[in-house]
């Protein structure tokens, strides 16, 4: 009898998790509103088995699956949404239900006033909805609280548990989900009397469940970035065939909005969407990330030197240049004048510091050639990598900033020891070549 019940209440759960989160991760194709509707319409079903709906176990224990499958699953879900797409994106839900579910307490509030006779058939039970949409707003509160309590939780432990995803996981929904219990379990003996031996085995059955449903979301995060990553490869290839076969459409692309018109990278507005969304939801999913800042050296000068088209063509030429060095992976964003940023996920620290002496060789290899005379440019690189230098966007950018202007102090002593590169050439004068080689930096 006891490993039939315990079938059954896996089966629940495996059902319950696996439709929601296939919603879940066809949200950029169908919209995350799908997910958002089946999510809310089981609240209703999950408040209503907590309260009348409950199985005996050994040791005279009595769970919920209302309370142990649906509401575990709902906390667990919340948390993906918000390690997948943000808080902003994660707080809708929960607005949505207690709005939902205070509408329904006032609208049963008017109901009630209708004048119905005592004969008449189908007579709604108002003392029942009452208790529901009293107890659905009760549940919708603590869901708010622990929303916020679980993913505090999950950041804070990131930085013991960063390469343990199941067990920091766990942690979380077992520490939220035992503080849930205490509060949901006082609302329904208060609301409906549910007897006090259900406190704790509903209290044993939601850790139970935080087990299952940490195994099942890691394995989820898992197989999403290995799918992400394999999309990837194959979209490099793809990206590398367009651009040699087809161009003009390629530099059709460039002209979209969110991109710069001039070096065809992302711009600054694309930076607050993309590149911070991408760096943050990296470090709170225990992924590392790093952000280069980068200052062509000498701009102005080659402006006054060469004019403003000489300067045009030399930063297209560094960035058509780095755009063939970066992996899909990595978003390349012009910041200002002659400062740009990249952004790049889930690499180790290893691969961002090859990927700053990447930038660096690359700028490198563009020079200026006219009237007799070859000059190489040069960009000065502030590399910052999470979590190590900070576990947010904002962190990281401070910190690749202040890398930045340290290592333009320190090339300016060594590369222009007091000189202006271009000093020997004609001002205004037109260059006859802006080129990009291959040989490594100096």
């Amino acid at each position: 009898m006891f490993a039939r019940e315990l079938l059954l209440l896996l089966a629940e759960l495996s059902l319950y998790f696996g439709v929601l989160v296939t919603l879940l991760s066809l949200r950029k194709r169908l919209g995350i509103g799908l997910f958002v509707t089946a999510l809310g319409a089981m609240h209703f079903l999950e408040t209503y088995l907590a309260a009348s709906l409950y199985i005996r176990m050994p040791g005279g224990l009595t769970i919920s699956p209302g309370s142990s499958i649906l509401f575990s699953g709902k906390l667990v879900l919340i948390l993906l949404v918000y390690i997948k797409d943000g808080a902003f994106t994660a707080r809708q839900p929960i607005y949505g239900l207690l709005v939902g579910n205070l509408l329904t307490v006032a609208l049963l509030w008017l109901v009630r006033m209708h004048d119905v006779p005592p004969s008449a058939a189908g007579r709604a039970d108002i003392r029942f909805l009452d208790q529901m949409g009293w107890l659905m707003v009760w549940g919708t509160a603590l869901l708010y609280v622990d929303a916020i309590a679980i993913i505090l939780l999950y950041e804070r432990l990131g930085g013991w548990l960063r390469n343990r995803l199941a067990l920091r996981l766990f942690v979380s929904l077992a520490a939220i989900l035992s503080f849930d219990q205490l509060g949901f379990f006082a609302g329904l003996q208060l609301m409906v009397g549910v007897p006090a031996e259900g406190l704790l085995g509903g209290w044993i059955a939601k850790l139970g469940a935080a087990a299952c449903y940490a195994c099942l979301a890691a394995s989820f995060l898992w197989f999403w970035e290995a799918g992400r990553r394999s999309r990837h490869m194959g979209s490099q290839l793809k990206d590398v065939f367009e651009i040699l076969t087809y161009r003009e459409r390629y530099h059709a692309l460039l002209a979209q909005s969110g991109r710069d018109a001039l070096t065809g990278a992302l711009d600054r507005s694309r930076l607050e969407t993309q590149g911070r969304q991408a760096v943050d939801l990296a470090l709170a999913s225990g992924q590392a990330a790093s952000v280069l800042a980068i200052d062509m050296d000498r701009l102005k000068d080659l402006n006054d030197r060469y004019g403003h088209e000489a300067g045009d063509a030399a930063l297209r030429a560094m960035v058509d240049a780095l755009r063939l060095r970066l992996r899909p992976s990595d978003y390349l964003f012009r910041f200002g004048c002659d400062s740009f940023l990249i952004c790049s996920t889930g690499p180790e620290a290893r691969y961002a510091r090859q990927l700053a002496e990447t930038v660096a060789a690359t700028m490198a290899g563009v020079s200026v050639s006219g009237h007799g005379r070859t000059t190489s440019l040069s960009a000065s690189v502030g590399l910052a990598v999470g979590p190590e230098d900070g576990a947010t966007f904002k962190a990281l950018f401070e910190r690749a900033d202040l890398n930045l202007y340290a290592a333009k102090r320190e090339g300016r002593r060594s590369r222009y020891p007091g000189t202006n590169p271009f000093a020997a050439l004609p001002r205004n004068a037109c260059p006859e070549v802006i080129s990009v080689g291959t040989r490594p930096a100096a």
